[in-house]
């Protein structure tokens, strides 16, 4: 529902003149994918409503994280604001191996998932933050539902993380347990937190989460490419995925024929660029201010006029 409604106010906000369509170079829609967490329906409305000032018509489409890539290499869909080196990598490496998909640069935020839990579990699991004292402290994480395993809280399915396959490669005692939304994630350690309840989760950065909420990341093996591709290599021969995430960019990437049917837009695309701190005050304006995107959006806009307007110059 809220989804819904945010599209809707984003579509009504947009109210572009016939004048300003003309300027562009097609009148055909450039389709923005939406996917579900806030920070990227700000980055996906902060360029849309910049492509549409200047004269381009922007659509909104609701498309899965992974899955989005069939349409964009088809041209169903046309631009991703966000793809992050943490845990989709792979799918757009395979995707612009293709042709049909192109990375269009860092958003110039830097990206970190990984397991997280907060500093008053060090109290009951002292050698945290090493994934091995987590793994020996399994029970103290558990919940009725898993006992006698440990419980991890991971993403919502869509978000990808292999966190399944490392469970089973590290031959953790943890069950993975997904969120449903990206809400009810941050609602989870929220009450855990106040109630100093043990919890383990999935947290990204950027993000309020990691600056609110007094914590550490786990540390697991090393990510390398290899670990993730060859079972050989790493702690359990047998299995790929025993190490931790790669963190890194924040990736846009669009459908290889935007360049071509619609240029400016596809310079303003691959100028696009904001900050970690720029965008977990955002975040947190929306999700812990009550502010609406909209609201957040249009504010940034204003502030920054002189940065976006670079995007969009001839």
């Amino acid at each position: 529902m809220r989804y819904r409604s945010f599209v809707a106010a984003v579509l009504v906000g947009l109210g572009l003149s016939g004048a300003a369509l003309a300027e562009a170079e097609s009148q055909e829609p450039i389709k923005l994918t939406l996917h579900d967490w806030t920070g990227q329906f700000l980055t996906t409305t902060i360029m849309g409503k910049v492509l549409a000032s200047a004269g381009y018509n922007v659509e909104y489409v609701q498309a899965d994280y992974i899955a989005q890539f069939a349409g964009l290499k088809t041209g169903d869909l046309h631009v991703a604001m966000e793809m992050w080196e943490t845990t989709g990598r792979e799918a757009m490496d395979e995707a612009t191996a293709t042709g049909n998909v192109v990375n269009m640069g860092e958003t110039g935020m830097n990206a970190i998932e990984e397991w997280w839990y907060p500093a008053y579990m060090e109290e009951v699991c002292p050698g945290l933050p090493d994934w091995q004292a987590l793994n020996a402290c399994a029970a103290e994480f558990a919940t009725p539902e898993t006992a006698p395993k440990g419980r991890y809280l991971g993403g919502p399915v869509t978000w990808g993380g292999f966190d399944d396959e490392r469970v089973e490669a590290l031959d953790m005692d943890f069950e993975v347990v997904h969120a449903g939304t990206d809400a009810a994630l941050f609602a989870e350690l929220e009450s855990a937190y106040q109630r100093k309840a043990p919890i383990v989760l999935w947290i990204y950065a950027p993000h309020w989460a990691p600056t609110k909420y007094a914590g550490s990341f786990v540390k697991f093996p090393p990510y390398s490419p290899e670990c993730y591709q060859d079972p050989s290599v790493g702690l359990n021969p047998s299995l790929a995925y025993d190490c931790g995430k790669p963190t890194g960019p924040i990736w846009k990437v669009a459908w290889s024929g935007v360049a071509e049917k619609w240029p400016g837009a596809a310079k303003a695309i691959t100028a696009f660029t904001i900050s970690n701190e720029e965008m977990g005050a955002m975040v947190a304006d929306v999700d812990l201010n009550g502010k609406s995107v909209e609201e957040v959006t249009d504010a940034w806009l204003a502030d920054n006029k002189d940065v976006w307007s670079g995007w969009i110059a001839n």
